[in-house]
């Protein structure tokens, strides 16, 4: 059935961009397939946090009024996955990007060759 639970675990791509301190600083986020769903915060982890929360509100009203709600437009499956690194490697990672998972997907994609 798809339900709540169903939308919130499909692999939906957020899309986390810096805002200049001339826009307020801090951090933006939306949904690549839903647009006007966006959130923002002072971290990272709060702009997640709060277009999260953006989300499961406007999923549970599309829900509640029969809308019909897109699935993630990617072609890829993605499968989250928990490592554990050595500390260093994770600060050096840290010092060239924001963004780890992408950083090590980009690695593991040109080791591969894909």
């Amino acid at each position: 059935m798809k339900d709540l639970q169903y939308y919130l675990n499909l692999p939906y791509e957020i899309i986390l961009k810096k805002l200049p301190k001339e826009d307020g600083g801090g951090y933006f986020a939306h949904y690549k397939d839903f647009p006007y769903i966006m959130g923002d915060g002072e971290s990272e982890i709060k702009a997640l946090k709060d277009v999260k929360e953006a989300f499961k509100g406007a999923i549970l009203v599309m829900l509640e009024n029969g809308d019909f709600i897109k699935e993630p437009t990617s072609t890829e499956a993605k499968v989250r996955i928990n490592i554990t690194l050595e500390k260093s490697l994770v600060e050096a990672i840290d010092k060239i990007t924001h963004n780890r998972s992408k950083f090590l997907a980009d690695c593991a994609k040109e080791r591969l060759s894909i």
